[in-house]
């Protein structure tokens, strides 16, 4: 992990992440039609990283420019938060859906809950860590789709443009 990443995610494990401009936007963004099925297909299609794709779009609205540091410091925050905490909880979660019938189904439920908190508090804090990683403004807001690119590009090898291409037109300016 770069050391931006390492002291983004320092901040974020410390700090509050109750007041967040990036938190509020993805919010918003996320229930705005067709972005969850948009993310998620990206997600669980191509191996993309949601809370890192809202970042780019994020900071493509409010016109902050990324250069390829900034774009790898990010990666590098979000490849620690998803390995060590978003995808075992996810998995689990996940896991924890079906019903058993060796296992008390309101039990299950009741954990699977509890998991699916840990889960969203984990990618909280990655996406503090991604907040502060962004640029400051420098400008007027960007096309979403240069930012989702670019950090498509370094996350994984393959970039899947036609799925950034409908999330950038499903996301909020």
């Amino acid at each position: 992990m770069s050391e931006a990443a390492q002291a983004a995610s320092a901040r974020a494990a410390n700090g509050s992440p109750q007041e967040s401009p990036f938190w509020d936007w993805a919010l918003k963004a996320y229930a705005a039609p067709g972005v969850q099925e948009a993310c998620l297909q990206l997600q669980d299609g191509v191996g993309q990283n949601v809370p890192l794709l809202l970042w780019a779009g994020w900071t493509a609205a409010t016109g902050r420019a990324l250069d390829e540091d900034s774009v790898e410091g990010a990666c590098d925050c979000a490849r620690a938060w998803d390995a060590a905490a978003v995808t075992p909880l996810r998995t689990l979660r996940r896991t924890l859906k079906g019903a058993n019938p060796d296992i008390d189904n309101a039990a299950r439920e009741s954990l699977r809950e509890a998991v699916k908190a840990v889960e969203l508090a984990a990618e909280r804090h990655l996406m503090a860590g991604l907040e502060a990683l962004a640029p400051a403004p420098s400008g007027p807001p960007r096309p979403a789709i240069e930012a989702l690119v670019a950090v498509a590009r370094v996350w994984s090898r393959v970039v899947p443009r036609p799925g950034l291409t409908t999330l950038a037109e499903r996301l909020p300016a």
